[in-house]
């Protein structure tokens, strides 16, 4: 009912994984959408065409979600492009599952939207992984390529500290493809930030 889609869901651990959108702000190098079609179990991540929040719910109740600790907002594109619809799935699934849900983030919301964003994670969000990626503004630029510029690097760093308010568990990552030294300044960035930062 759904070829006509894409891979919306895909596993990969006890993880199950939602792709909502081939959208996003940033145009980063190190980007899988620029290596590889399949990801966990699934074929291709590019979506034909973005599914509804009611497609994706339909889709979720089609799974066996006892396998799975928790429902992750990741694909291809930057979930919350579509933080309405994103916010109607996670609260389904938080009412009528066990799983708890996270957010693989840019953390660039506020941007994207013109507004803060992160209270609207209150109650329905257990985790954001906000990707930091480079230790300053110019260096993440020239690597993510954010179509708002210099500003992003900024707002990852506000968005991380407000979300924090209302999100009990919020991490920073970084790609391993910049130098050790960028990696030791983001450390510090995630540290001052009052929060833990992972390689990938």
């Amino acid at each position: 009912m759904y070829e006509e889609i894409g891979d919306v869901l895909y596993d990969y651990g006890r993880g199950l994984y939602a792709n909502i959108t081939n959208r996003c702000p940033c145009r980063c190098e190190f980007c899988i959408r620029t290596m590889t079609d399949s990801l966990g179990s699934a074929d291709s991540l590019w979506l034909q065409r973005e599914p509804s929040a009611e497609e994706v719910i339909e889709m979720l109740q089609g799974w066996e979600l006892s396998q799975y600790d928790e429902l992750v907002f990741c694909g291809y594109g930057e979930p919350t492009v579509r933080l309405a619809d994103l916010l109607t799935i996670a609260k389904y699934v938080k009412d009528h599952t066990h799983l708890k849900v996270r957010i693989n983030t840019n953390g660039l919301a506020d941007m994207i939207h013109g507004r803060e964003t992160a209270k609207e994670l209150a109650g329905i969000i257990d985790a954001v992984s906000v990707s930091l990626n480079q230790c300053n503004a110019a260096k993440y630029t020239a690597l993510c390529h954010p179509e708002f510029g210099d500003r992003a690097f900024d707002a990852i760093l506000d968005f991380t500290k407000d979300v924090q308010k209302y999100v009990p568990s919020v991490a920073m990552s970084v790609v391993n493809v910049i130098p050790e030294e960028d990696v030791r300044a983001c450390r510090k960035i995630a540290a001052d930030l009052g929060v833990t930062l992972r390689v990938r």
